[in-house]
């Protein structure tokens, strides 16, 4: 069955993703879809954030490569990561979606089952978004999140200080990983466990804890590669960095693989700083923490030097993933 969109098209799946949506948990949507414009109730005495990301087939996810359910999941995530960085609660997303006129149905029925599977385990409501024909062969998502933060309180990337000490969740490399092991053979990436490139977990629950106990100085999430946006936190807080990746931070699937693990991107890890004096714990909300390097002054611009098991010091340029699926 083919998936034309157009008005008739259009209005049905908009109609099967109202009712869809109507027997799930509103939270703080007063009015989702259906209406011209959703109406939010914030929380007394938070602050709204906001992210957009497009979500591309040819950049972000390939048809042959992810299940449609993955691109729903990943399209998703994105923004779900965006607010974990901010250790902000979501509230509402809204996604708009141009198919192909040759769009199986079945693929968009899919691609809408990974995005409310996901939605439904963070508790976030589809609140509204709009549909329309591609205008070439390739499915466009856009993705807005919103969520809440008590006011003032939202991490940032600019509040780090020389001294502070660099930790991040869970581990490296693993998204990279998996791309590999698609690239080479399509359709054959094993059935269960942990899929970092296919369903990564966005780590709402530890942005959450981070701001809510005041443990971190700065945050940002990992979805560039942990060189790149290292080196975000670094320009953003006017700091320099010394890196040591130990073997924990690693991903098994990325195992003997640093470049992966430094370079990789979509880890949708939290990349944060904390004061020396902090105690970390070794996991929070069940994921683990890993020291991985210093803030230091910035002499005289942002540069990030990584130390080996060796002691050997080099520079670390930034070498980030950069979306796209060739």
């Amino acid at each position: 069955m083919r998936y034309p969109p157009g008005n008739t098209h259009e209005l049905a799946l908009i109609e099967s993703i109202r009712r869809a949506s109507a027997s799930r948990p509103a939270g703080r949507v007063r009015v989702g879809i259906g209406d011209d414009c959703a109406v939010i109730r914030p929380p007394a005495g938070h602050e709204i954030v906001v992210t957009t990301d497009f979500c591309l087939e040819g950049r972000h996810f390939r048809r042959d490569w992810h299940t449609p359910e993955s691109a729903g999941h990943r399209c998703l995530a994105r923004g779900l990561s965006d607010l974990a960085a901010m250790g902000a609660k979501p509230i509402a997303a809204f996604l708009s979606l141009a198919l192909p006129r040759d769009t199986d149905r079945r693929w968009v029925d899919g691609f809408f089952r990974g995005l409310r599977a996901l939605a439904d385990a963070v508790s976030v409501p589809l609140a509204g978004g709009d549909t329309a024909a591609s205008p070439g062969e390739h499915v466009l998502a856009d993705i807005v999140l919103m969520g809440s933060v008590p006011a003032g309180k939202a991490l940032l990337r600019s509040t780090a200080k020389a001294g502070d000490l660099i930790y991040v969740t869970g581990s490296l490399g693993g998204a990279a990983a998996e791309l590999k092991q698609l690239a080479a053979a399509p359709g054959k990436i094993r059935k269960s466990g942990e899929h970092p490139q296919l369903f990564p977990a966005p780590r709402l629950s530890a942005g959450q804890t981070l701001l809510r106990r005041g443990l971190a100085t700065s945050c940002i999430d990992v979805s560039d590669g942990l060189s790149t946006d290292l080196k975000h936190l670094c320009d953003a807080s006017h700091l320099s960095a010394e890196l040591v990746l130990p073997a924990a931070s690693i991903h098994p699937l990325a195992s003997g693989r640093i470049d992966l693990a430094l370079h990789g991107g979509e880890d949708y890890e939290l990349l944060f700083s904390a004061k020396p004096a902090t105690r970390i714990p070794v996991t929070i909300e069940g994921v683990r923490i890993t020291r991985i390097g210093t803030f230091t002054a910035r002499k005289p611009r942002a540069a990030i030097t990584i130390i080996d098991e060796s002691g050997h010091r080099r520079k670390l340029t930034a070498g980030g993933w950069e979306h796209r699926f060739g």
